[in-house]
């Protein structure tokens, strides 16, 4: 049933204007700060489009020369050494795969110290968290930089700067699961007259340890696009042979190994997205590990 429209007449509406103004009229400062906040916007956004250079012409030139280049990727050709290539994907998924897992055995214990409900001490628990934060606020291609000029070029820099990097990222997830943990099952283990450590072992470890596994198989699928990337840059793997094909302008083998990086990445993302929901189960695999991070 449709109610029918009511005339309030000038007198209601002025004394309805005279109890709840704001209804009617925004005040003149609260405009003034939105007008304030829009206008910021839009300078700011000029400023950054004129200080790059982005315009119409460039953006058309651009697009004309990506063109050139994409007709040039195909026929995709696999060159004259594929096993090169098989080795260096092959290389790639083991960088990801090493730095993954000694970055998640490192993280198990910084994260206990960066949880409250594990560590209780305020000053040392800080200073744990802000070199999780100083871990992880540097990116992995930065780190790979720094190894190659400190351990050379090849794998062992790849390796290094997903292990620093994701170090203070599962750090962070793994100190929140565990402040997130229900403390009936850890009053219960106490009230059994377990220790700390015998704690942490059967009231702690077995309600976080999913979660665990869960963080670290999604960092190993995102270390596998990441390795190609840091190979570009010195570190080994796929990511080298690609840099090197572009370099050579040889585009119909960079876009074989496009294509193999691609079928590798899918593989392993459904084979880990198969294990992450396995671990966690249904219930859980809504949620992906990485939300509270990136």
């Amino acid at each position: 049933m449709i109610t029918p429209a009511v005339d309030m007449g000038a007198a209601r509406i002025a004394q309805m204007r005279r109890r709840m103004p704001r209804a009617f009229v925004q005040p003149f400062g609260e405009r003034m700060v939105r007008w304030t906040l829009w206008a910021g916007f839009l300078l700011l956004t000029g400023y950054c489009l004129w200080r790059f250079d982005v315009s119409p012409w460039r953006l058309w030139n651009g697009i004309g020369d990506l063109g050139i280049i994409l007709r040039q990727l195909f026929p995709p050709s696999i060159g004259d050494a594929p096993d090169e290539l098989l080795l260096a994907l092959l290389e790639t998924i083991a960088m990801a795969f090493l730095g993954t897992v000694l970055a998640a055995i490192v993280a198990v214990p910084i994260g206990f110290l960066a949880a409250k409900n594990t560590f209780p001490f305020s000053l040392p628990r800080f200073g744990v968290r802000r070199l999780m934060d100083c871990l992880r606020g540097v990116d992995q291609l930065i780190w790979a930089l720094i190894f190659v000029r400190a351990v050379g070029l090849g794998p062992l820099a790849g390796i290094m700067a997903i292990f620093i990097s994701d170090t203070g990222t599962l750090s962070k997830l793994f100190s929140e699961s565990i402040e997130n943990i229900e403390k009936k099952p850890v009053d219960g283990v106490r009230a059994m007259g377990a220790g700390g450590i015998q704690t942490l072992r059967f009231g702690v470890l077995p309600q976080v340890l999913p979660m665990f596994l869960s963080s670290s198989l999604y960092l190993f699928e995102s270390n596998v696009r990441s390795a190609t990337i840091l190979g570009i840059v010195g570190a080994g793997g796929i990511g080298f042979q690609l840099s090197d094909r572009i370099r050579a302008h040889a585009w119909e083998e960079a876009a074989f190994i496009l294509i193999l990086i691609l079928i590798t990445v899918a593989c392993i993302d459904s084979i880990s997205k198969t294990l992450r929901m396995w671990i966690i189960g249904p219930s859980g695999a809504s949620a992906e590990p990485l939300d509270a991070v990136r």
